[in-house]
């Protein structure tokens, strides 16, 4: 058993994030599992436009809303780190919003570094509700179909932060607890990269696919996906180390919390509305 602990314990140390290098070129997991999460959620989401024939939606419309999404998804994500994580120092230094260079001292190549998960949810959000104005569809009906297989997308995202060693847990003294390479001190600290694959991925995942059979008030997902979102992450934020540059926000939690309450009280807040607007109608 202690030589699984080892190996248990020292695995990030000995994962190589880099799939294959040619010369300069590097495919990375983490960007190879943003592909794999969008065809996962693509594919859960066209079995059910095919299977549960209740939804006015094309399949041609179905794949173009994902794509405005999934571009939605990365600009939100990008500019949401910028606004709620660092906008003092992007403000100072605008290009490095979006341009892969440094230019602190001279001119050096640094890549694009730092994503936010709450700036990408509000850019699939922003992103979708044009498309469906646009071609004037019932944005009800795109919620209910999309949002139920999204949380699955979040396990391969994670899992990419794992490979990638980055946003690991706090310090524990419990055999659970992982060496980070990256951290700034050689100690055991929670995976909590992997315990956000499983809570806001996996779990979170069948709770909604199974609720998504109950009736419910037209557009409840998005209610629900905010509440569950919301609750898990910010429980599994305790075990999360914060942002350096950020560390405790309020009291002892973290930006990420304070946005995931936000999520919480406006998820509470709609549901109370299309419930109360499902009952007015009947």
């Amino acid at each position: 058993m202690d030589d699984f602990w080892y190996w248990w314990q020292h695995l990030p140390e000995n994962i190589d994030p880099v799939l294959f290098q040619i010369g300069s070129f590097r495919l990375q997991y983490y960007g190879l599992m943003y592909i794999v999460a969008f065809v996962i959620v693509f594919s859960l989401t066209r079995y059910r436009l095919k299977d549960e024939k209740r939804f006015e939606i094309s399949i041609s419309h179905l794949i173009n809303i994902m794509l405005y999404m999934f571009l939605g998804l990365l600009i939100g994500a990008r500019l949401g780190y910028v606004v709620f994580y660092n906008l003092p120092y992007y403000l100072r230094h605008p290009l490095e919003i979006f341009v892969p260079f440094s230019f602190l001292d001279g001119v050096a190549f640094v890549g694009i570094s730092g994503v936010s998960y709450h700036g990408g949810l509000i850019g699939v959000i922003v992103a979708g509700w044009l498309y469906v104005r646009k071609n004037k569809l019932n944005p009800w009906d795109v919620i209910d179909l999309c949002f139920p297989a999204a949380p699955l997308g979040y396990t391969f995202g994670r899992l990419g932060n794992f490979i990638n060693g980055e946003l690991y847990g706090r310090v524990t003294a419990a055999k659970i607890g992982m060496y980070f390479p990256m951290s700034p001190t050689k100690e055991l600290r929670h995976p909590s990269q992997l315990y956000e694959a499983f809570f806001e991925g996996i779990f979170l995942f069948l709770v909604l696919w199974n609720v998504r059979k109950i009736k419910l008030p037209k557009g409840a997902m998005i209610a629900l996906y905010l509440v569950g979102y919301g609750l898990v992450r910010f429980i599994i934020e305790f075990f999360r180390e914060p942002d350096t540059h950020l560390g405790f926000v309020f009291l002892s939690l973290s930006m990420g919390q304070l946005l995931c309450a936000l999520m919480i009280v406006i998820g509470v807040l709609l549901y109370a509305y299309l419930w109360r607007k499902e009952k007015t109608s009947l």
